[in-house]
């Protein structure tokens, strides 16, 4: 699995019609509605937003497409398909079409509407997916300065901080690292 560690954009204009892309990272369908709307209110004169994501969740990965009034199956789901096809989680992809007045068809509108993402995509910069998880320990006080360290190495978060006899950490870190740290201060 991938994600989108830097955002992509793309224009072309097909037979008129001008379209412009934007591929970034979601992290949950909330962010997905906040890229959208940004999206629609710098081109409010657009005729269509047309758009899908995938999204991982603790239930399994979500994945929506909205042809944004064209024909079904024209616009959002060659969108949808680059992302499968790439393995892309956690990322949203919207195209906007300006009307050009003149009619593309279903295949005109599919190779429209997918070649415009994926010059978004092309455009972004892809990474892998690292699976973050919750851990929690009870460290020394002299410890945590080296733990500080090693959670941000591992591009980690620390999520909070209880000061006692011992310093209660939490934090999200990879998935991977936790039987490290486990064994480092646990």
């Amino acid at each position: 699995m991938q994600i989108i560690v830097q955002a992509g954009q793309a224009e072309q204009t097909i037979n008129k019609s001008h379209f412009v892309a934007i591929a970034e990272y979601c992290a949950d369908e909330r962010a997905v509605g906040m890229s959208l709307r940004r999206l629609a209110a710098a081109h409010q004169s657009a005729h269509h937003l047309a758009y899908a994501f995938r999204l991982k969740t603790p239930q399994g990965i979500v994945q929506r497409f909205s042809d944004a009034g064209e024909p079904s199956g024209t616009a959002g789901k060659p969108v949808l398909q680059f992302l499968e096809g790439r393995d892309l989680i956690n990322v949203c992809v919207g195209v906007i079409r300006y009307y050009g007045g003149i009619n593309l068809g279903t295949g005109g509108l599919a190779r429209a509407y997918g070649g415009t993402a994926k010059m978004a995509l092309d455009a972004a910069s892809i990474g892998p997916f690292i699976e973050m998880q919750k851990v929690r320990l009870d460290l020394d006080y002299k410890q945590l300065d080296t733990f500080t360290r090693d959670v941000a190495r591992m591009q980690g978060e620390i999520l909070g901080k209880a000061f006692a006899e011992y310093v209660t950490v939490i934090a999200a870190v990879p998935a991977s690292e936790i039987p490290y740290l486990q064994q480092k201060y646990g």
